[in-house]
């Protein structure tokens, strides 16, 4: 290979610039041949798909190396430069060698960082033959319009099942994992056991959901898997919602996790679907007291637990009192502000730093380092302590839509060397890719000992519904506002194409 470029590719990229061979290199190199459309794919002399096919840079035409298509489409046409399909290098007819060139190296790295990184965005559709005599043979179609109901069916309650009624309409509602499904993308790798697949479960659940049947769905496949997976919830006692939740996304991710991959922008290297969507990047920053050296980790997250009890004990003063700062907090920016405000860790909880290297008291202070297409709040009314537990049934307002800007990472201030770190509230210049607008929130309706599950869902932009288990209600903005609130889910209103 030429390791200098060519006076015939400076020539083509002087007149032509490089875009035929980012648009090449984008669809069919990074892609790959067999990933894109397969009709393209062939020799256009011999019409067959052989390796080492190669595009020609100055005209829409592939031809076989081997066979040497590609030459003669070269002599004929005087088209001295074509890509290899195969590794994305050029071939210089005239100097009749592969040449590496620097500007087109960038495009290729450019790119080839791109494709890595698992995108949450629906590939384009097209029918099979068995799938084409299917539709000529059901030619009728249901059209959803503004007004449409489909998506809507209450689901029977089986016990003390109300909990689970709750999330499995929040998950049907989540726009991106009702297309994942809806499109059906899940390829079951429990072959031999496809029945005992959750993921399978919730494929079928969507088909019910959004087959335009308005009688109540009863849900018993899945109350039984789960019961298989997740023994700490099996029977028929009241469970708590938020933990089906967590249970029932660590089944799917693990039912449905795709192949690993090595990505900067997913806290846990896989690009399953639910890892798509769900998961977040949470920064911890410990920050010796001592030399202000700063020790960062960040982890994955599903969801963010926001307290609503009193301050923990080293806030308070020896009189005993409350700085201002940690009041009992009153809606869900209040929340945010306590769950991203330093803390000092205290005399017993010192650290060993990595600069001093000996114990140290230290502050901690929590951020988001990345952001989730969902984000899912999980208010904490159910206090837990021995010999005593108590619902905190206090109203925390929480907004229709939500900016958190202020509560990443990158908008905490750096003042004193990270001693006294605190959120920056400068909210002028807020970043839209952080906003998120209000779809799902579930409601608990009475004691903690023994009360009731209640969902309101977006279905519309603007249409609000009540599912309450089989009973399915029209409800408006102000109700879900003024609701109690117990898990929140947001979706964010700008997906970012990487």
């Amino acid at each position: 290979m030429t390791s200098d470029g060519c006076e015939h590719l400076e020539m083509f990229k002087e007149h032509e610039g490089t875009n035929a061979y980012r648009i090449i290199r984008r669809c069919f190199v990074e892609n790959g041949i067999e990933s894109y459309n397969q009709k393209m794919c062939y020799c256009h002399t011999c019409f067959q798909s052989k390796p080492r096919l190669h595009s020609c840079l100055s005209c829409i035409y592939f031809g076989c190396y081997d066979d040497r298509h590609i030459h003669g489409h070269a002599d004929e046409y005087d088209h001295n430069l074509a890509v290899d399909l195969s590794y994305g290098t050029v071939y210089c007819f005239m100097c009749e060698d592969y040449i590496h060139d620097r500007s087109l190296e960038e495009i290729s790295k450019e790119l080839t960082k791109k494709s890595s990184t698992p995108k949450v965005l629906c590939e384009t559709w097209e029918a099979t033959l068995t799938e084409v005599q299917l539709l000529k043979k059901n030619p009728k179609r249901r059209k959803i319009s503004r007004k449409s109901t489909i998506g809507l069916r209450g689901l029977i309650n089986l016990g003390n099942t109300c909990f689970m009624n709750c999330i499995v309409q929040a998950l049907t509602h989540t726009p991106l994992l009702r297309d994942f499904f809806l499109a059906d993308k899940h390829n079951c790798q429990m072959l031999d056991e496809s029945q005992r697949c959750l993921v399978c479960e919730m494929s079928r659940l969507y088909q019910e959901f959004y087959s335009g049947v308005r009688t109540p769905h009863i849900p018993y496949k899945l109350l039984h898997l789960v019961w298989t997976h997740a023994h700490h919830l099996a029977g028929y006692e009241q469970q708590d919602a938020h933990e089906f939740l967590i249970a029932t996304l660590d089944l799917l991710h693990r039912h449905c996790k795709g192949t690993n991959g090595l990505s900067s922008s997913n806290p846990h290297q896989c690009n399953c679907i639910i890892d798509q969507i769900f998961t977040g990047g949470l920064q911890s920053d410990v920050t010796c007291k001592q030399c202000n050296n700063v020790s960062t980790t960040i982890d994955p997250f599903w969801d963010i637990s926001l307290d609503l009890g009193p301050p923990p004990p080293e806030v308070r003063d020896k009189y005993n009192n409350v700085s201002e700062d940690f009041v009992e907090p009153t809606s869900l920016m209040d929340c945010l502000r306590r769950f991203t405000r330093p803390e000092h860790l205290g005399s017993l909880a010192k650290i060993k730093c990595s600069r001093c290297h000996s114990y140290q008291e230290s502050t901690k202070q929590l951020t988001m380092k990345k952001l989730p297409v969902v984000a899912c709040f999980h208010l904490k009314r159910f206090e837990h302590s021995t010999g005593y537990h108590k619902k905190i049934s206090r109203f925390i307002s929480f907004p229709e839509e939500l900016d958190m800007m202020p509560f990443m990472s990158s908008s905490r201030s750096d003042n004193n060397g990270y001693a006294n770190q605190t959120l920056n509230q400068a909210t002028s210049c807020l970043n839209s890719d952080n906003k998120y607008s209000l779809f799902a929130v579930v409601n608990h309706h009475g004691k903690i000992e023994c009360g009731h599950y209640t969902c309101f869902i977006r279905q519309h932009k603007n249409e609000w519904f009540k599912c309450d288990d089989h009973l399915i209600t029209k409800a408006t903005i102000s109700e879900v506002l003024q609701s109690e609130g117990y898990l929140l889910f947001y979706h964010k209103q700008i997906l970012e194409y990487e």
